[in-house]
């Protein structure tokens, strides 16, 4: 199979896969939630817990903090390597800092455009959000940025 259909084959899965996802999150009409129910041997009284969750009990799957990463991606010069160092505050990014590892000039040059756009794209937003695919004109450190991304969600969970 080549590539350019093997790539279309696996975004039309991945599509169909998400939309199944956000088909099976939509609420019911009219959800059950289950009464109180007593323990009969300690009298005490247990509340249903919900099964909704919020977007503020989804942004607590992160701890906050600063973590840094390494993604690495193809270009016509060969693997190159990014450093991504991204802040957490409640599963929303605050702040992100790129580390050059330009192997040349011409990677030199796209991750610095990277590196001097990637903040507008991604500060202020949740780490959940975030799939970088071309920033000031740099579409291959992207896939470095993802990688790095990746890990780092790994590492704050």
């Amino acid at each position: 199979m080549r590539p350019s259909v093997r790539k279309s084959v696996f975004v039309g899965i991945a599509g169909l896969s998400l939309a199944g996802t956000v088909a099976g999150c939509a609420p019911s009409a009219t959800p059950a939630v289950p009464a109180a129910t007593s323990d009969s041997t300690s009298g005490a009284t247990t509340a249903p817990s919900g099964t909704a969750s919020s977007p503020a009990s989804s942004a607590s799957l992160y701890q906050d903090g600063t973590y840094s990463a390494d993604g690495t991606y193809v270009s016509p010069n060969g693997t190159e390597t990014v450093g991504v160092e991204l802040t957490l505050a409640a599963g929303t990014v605050t702040a992100v800092n790129i580390t050059q590892h330009p192997s040349n000039p011409n990677t030199r040059k796209f991750q610095g455009e990277f590196a001097g756009g990637i903040a507008a794209q991604v500060v202020g937003k949740s780490i959940d959000e975030l799939n970088v695919s071309k920033v000031a004109g740099s579409s291959l450190t992207s896939g470095g940025f993802n990688q790095a991304l990746d890990k780092i969600k790994a590492e704050a969970q």
